[in-house]
């Protein structure tokens, strides 16, 4: 999957059930389903998990959350847009699977 296709399918009801868990999170996440997102991100203990994680806490605006989130993925608080970090974070997610 290609993330212009990832985007394509935003006008699905549901994400493709050949992504990741974490990359559902972000497609909820692009659809507006914070709390969804949020929970698939939960369920997810790795580096990546925790890096997704830490942007929805960035976005919900809950900064101190999301750098123990970043401190935890392995990474700073970015400085970049929160659309430029979603887009980082679904390339890097599809170039490991």
């Amino acid at each position: 999957m290609t993330i212009a296709e990832l985007k394509t399918s935003l006008k699905e009801i549901c994400p493709p059930e050949n992504v990741s868990t974490l990359l559902k999170a972000l497609w909820y996440d692009a659809k507006g389903e914070w709390n969804h997102a949020h929970a698939l991100a939960q369920e997810v203990g790795t580096k990546n998990g925790s890096w997704v994680h830490a942007y929805l806490h960035r976005k919900e605006g809950d900064i101190a959350n999301a750098q123990y989130w970043y401190s935890r993925a392995g990474k700073k608080i970015p400085t970049i847009s929160l659309e430029d970090e979603w887009q980082e974070i679904v390339c890097e997610l599809l170039s490991t699977n």
